[in-house]
């Protein structure tokens, strides 16, 4: 196919054929605004009709889509109903990511997390960037968080912190690019803030790595390990449409501040097959080196039904990418060594009954284990990487039509008209 003077060829001599929003939905069986719906989530591309009224489809697009959806109506599926949302931000394939068109693991390497945060966020790379908040947004944060329970988990914390800066935050309406970016650079070092203190020496550090730090391990960092833990947070700042990240959009679709927005995505997080995973690994990865050996816990977790954590994802056949670099890092700490053979040992014994590879949040577990920070502390670190991500989602879809995150429902229920409950 080409472009020439009257539009694109079908074929050889024949010109593109066009059909009105009218004609596509008639074509698809489905209302008029369905076919917008279809624009929004990427399964149909539309131009402006002539003279700047309606829209225009392109007729062996449509034809294609419809015959999708009538295999879909045999399958019991709603037609279109898998959602996809074009993005510039993150790229999956073949094994790797990439982050606006560069390899996120090397740049994750190579930069702080401040840096991959503002590349995901402008496209730009800014040197030496650091975040920092206002003293009114992060003692709203503490008070909020130092009201709940001594027992309160780090992401309950974080969610609490979130909705603490907003109502400090006077400006939150203002969706501008600017002002979103501003929110998201005060308000990252404002969920550091709100975790309780660990360690003193690492509280006021320059870097969110280093700050974070001292509030997920009493250690001293040496240099190796924080580079681990700061690279850890550039791996994870983004993931394509993961659940919380899509719960973000939904929330900007819907013109949500990016507070709210944020406190979307750290509703979702919590979960095990999210950002608890890490939790699970980390409890794991410890039984395994108190009883010395993976098989008798591997063995107790297949027998209880459980899923073994930390192995295997849906988006990579292959080596989960930010895994093999963390692992890489983690290979420099000597205090790590115990746990990097633990997770080996996981790997390998479960490997008798399927090839599943290891996956960040094992390594992120071994991160955890050998730093002496709790189970809930790789929660807390996806939930601070993830967050510069979620703001990345949440400009793209600001620029985006409003409410169009709005999936229909196909009705399974009674038939109506059904008489009045008594």
């Amino acid at each position: 196919m080409r472009d020439q003077e009257h539009g694109r060829t079908g074929g050889p001599g024949r010109p593109e054929r066009r059909l009105s929003t009218k004609e596509a939905a008639e074509l698809l069986g489905v209302k008029p605004e369905t076919v917008y719906a279809y624009v929004s989530r990427g399964q149909l591309s539309s131009r402006r009709a002539a003279g700047g009224r309606g829209s225009t489809f392109d007729a062996d697009e449509v034809e294609a889509l419809a015959r999708r959806n009538r295999r879909d109506s045999g399958t019991g599926q709603t037609p279109g109903a898998e959602l996809s949302v074009r993005t510039r931000l993150t790229l999956i394939e073949d094994d790797r990511y990439y982050f606006r068109g560069v390899d996120a693991a090397e740049l994750a390497v190579r930069h702080s997390y401040e840096e991959v945060a503002e590349w995901l966020w402008t496209g730009r790379m800014h040197r030496g960037a650091t975040f920092t908040a206002p003293p009114a947004s992060i003692d709203a944060a503490h008070r909020a968080a130092n009201a709940l329970p001594a027992h309160t988990g780090p992401t309950d914390r974080l969610r609490v912190a979130a909705v603490a800066a907003a109502v400090a935050d006077p400006l939150r309406f203002d969706l501008s690019e600017d002002a979103v970016l501003g929110t998201a650079r005060t308000l990252i070092p404002t969920l550091v803030a709100a975790l309780p203190p660990k360690n003193p020496a690492h509280q006021d550090g320059r870097s969110i790595a280093h700050r974070l730090w001292g509030r997920l391990s009493r250690l001293p960092a040496t240099e190796a390990s924080l580079h681990a833990l700061d690279t850890a947070l550039g791996l994870l700042v983004d993931h394509d449409l993961a659940a919380s990240t899509l719960a973000v959009r939904v929330a900007a679709s819907a013109r949500a501040h990016a507070y709210a927005a944020i406190s979307a995505g750290l509703g979702v997080i919590e979960g095990p097959l999210h950002g608890a995973a890490s939790g699970l690994a980390h409890r794991l990865l410890r039984e395994v080196l108190d009883q010395g050996s993976a098989a008798p816990v591997i063995a107790e977790e297949l027998r209880a039904g459980r899923r073994i954590p930390g192995l295997g994802h849906r988006l990579y056949p292959g080596e989960d990418p930010r895994a093999r670099v963390l692992f890489a890092l983690l290979e420099e700490i000597p205090e790590a060594a115990p746990a990097l053979a633990a997770a080996r040992d996981v790997v390998i014994t479960t490997a008798r009954h399927t090839s599943l590879h290891a996956n960040v949040d094992l390594a992120l577990a071994v991160l955890t284990v050998s730093c002496g920070m709790a189970a809930s502390a790789g929660e807390a670190v996806f939930a601070v990487a993830r967050t510069a991500g979620w703001i990345a989602h949440a400009l793209e879809e600001y620029g985006e039509q409003p409410l169009r995150m709005r999936p229909s429902g196909h009705y399974v229920g009674p038939k109506p008209t059904r008489a009045l409950p008594e």
